[in-house]
């Protein structure tokens, strides 16, 4: 195969390639708008309560660590 008809072939694979992109996000349910508000809310307070929780235990241990090494 010549060098050009390689790369003409590359192109069309290429928007192929976008095509099937585009026709695969057609096919995709998307979340109605108050559905992903309220999963997003839940995210963020999700890793809010976690990282207070984390926090704690961290503070926790390192009271801990200061009253076992410092005796």
């Amino acid at each position: 195969m010549s060098r050009q008809a390689l790369v003409k072939n590359q192109g069309k694979q290429r928007f192929k390639f976008i095509g099937d992109i585009i026709a695969e996000l057609k096919k995709v349910t998307w979340p109605s708008r108050r559905e992903a508000t309220y999963l997003t809310t839940l995210v963020i307070v999700f890793t809010v309560v976690v990282a207070i929780i984390l926090g704690v235990i961290d503070f926790g241990f390192s009271k801990l660590m200061n009253v076992i090494l410092l005796r």
